[in-house]
């Protein structure tokens, strides 16, 4: 049993090791911007394949494009391991063909690695079980009632009978403790997403998850990036640090939902320091399609693509330097500003099946129209 178990114990090891990883590119023809995925493969499979990204097979065809899968793979949904298994197989067969696949962190891949698991569901967890997992879960338990014994409770030990044990077993269903060895500094998906960026920059474009706050504003990429890789690979770093922090990038929202008239100055200066004419967002869903903000300097992307926000459908992409809406496999562009919104959603709404998502937001330029 321990020699079946030594592996799963040398994952959860730590591995404090800093390398230094390109978060710069050129710009390329074609870039794709997905947001929030949150375990949802059949919407996220079906905007690669509108996209032209890859085959019916999964397979890369996207030549020299960009893919930027903008962070919030895990939760919600049952389907997190399967679709990091076909971004790890993208990765290599994209750079084969000239083209690229980042994989940002998001805070729920943050979350998942320092074992934030509140929105982790069954189906999740029994993606990881095998024919191990009761043997592997009655070791753990075994371990949890000797540590009880040796440090009893200030209340007592418990009666460790059938109806605790039950307890206990909901709290760690099986697969559980081989989806923490998964996410662990040692496992496939834990140190794959310690290796990947919080924030890129493509061309003139910054691609990250939440949003840069004032407090960042003045902060490099390489700084923002290696700090949060710093953090989820030391654990005593997170408290107070910017993996955890509500104004940091993978959890500010001000950019998606703060007044446009206060911020204005701020999404300027983030920009020059950066070097960069746009800021792509996600994080924080939209009314169901890609939402410009801050006469386009601003793009919001997580249009509530997973099952557990509506299965809306759509993505953003920018050719030779113009950015664009796919909306249900339909190409819609950008309005350059608030004037042009009204009719930017009315095309896309008309694409929705009805009654459309953004239907409210439609009814709210009206009101704002007849004042």
């Amino acid at each position: 049993m321990l020699r079946l178990l030594l592996p799963l114990l040398f994952c959860l090891l730590p591995a404090h090791s800093q390398t230094t990883i390109q978060d710069t590119w050129p710009a390329p023809d074609r870039i794709v911007a997905i947001g929030d995925v949150h375990g949802d493969y059949p919407q996220f499979f079906t905007l690669l394949e509108q996209t032209g990204l890859v085959d019916n097979k999964g397979r890369w065809k996207g030549g020299k494009t960009h893919l930027v899968q903008v962070g919030d793979v895990p939760d919600r949904g049952p389907d997190t391991r399967k679709i990091m298994d076909l971004l790890m197989r993208l990765e290599k067969q994209a750079a084969k063909a000239g083209g690229r696949v980042h994989s940002l962190i998001g805070n729920h891949e943050a979350m998942n690695v320092y074992g934030d698991l509140r929105y982790v569901i069954p189906e999740e967890y029994a993606s990881f079980r095998d024919g191990n997992s009761e043997r592997v879960r009655d070791f753990f338990y075994e371990q949890h009632v000797e540590e009880l014994k040796k440090n009893p409770p200030p209340e007592g030990l418990p009666a460790f009978d059938h109806a605790y044990r039950k307890q206990w077993d909901e709290k760690y269903p099986l697969g559980y403790f081989e989806h923490r060895v998964a996410f662990g500094p040692k496992g496939a998906y834990g140190k794959w997403i310690r290796e990947n960026n919080a924030i890129v920059k493509i061309g003139d474009s910054l691609f990250l998850h939440g949003g840069i706050s004032p407090k960042y504003a003045a902060q490099s990429l390489a700084g923002i990036n290696a700090a949060v890789r710093a953090e989820l690979d030391d654990f005593s770093k997170l408290e107070s640090g910017v993996a955890t922090d509500e104004e940091g990038p993978l959890w500010y929202r001000g950019l998606a939902q703060g007044p446009e008239a206060e911020l204005a100055a701020h999404v300027d200066a983030v920009l020059k320091n950066l070097g960069a004419a746009r800021i792509v967002i996600a994080h924080t869903p939209t009314a169901g399609t890609v939402i410009p903000r801050f006469g386009a300097k601003v793009l919001a992307i997580d249009v509530g693509l997973s099952k557990a926000y509506g299965s809306r459908l759509a993505c953003l992409v920018i050719e030779k330097g113009r950015p664009y809406t796919l909306h249900r496999g339909v190409r819609i562009d950008l309005p350059a500003d608030e004037a042009g919104l009204p009719g930017y959603l009315k095309r896309a709404a008309a694409l929705d099946p009805q009654p459309s998502p953004l239907e409210s937001l439609l009814r709210q330029f009206a009101a704002s129209a007849a004042r």
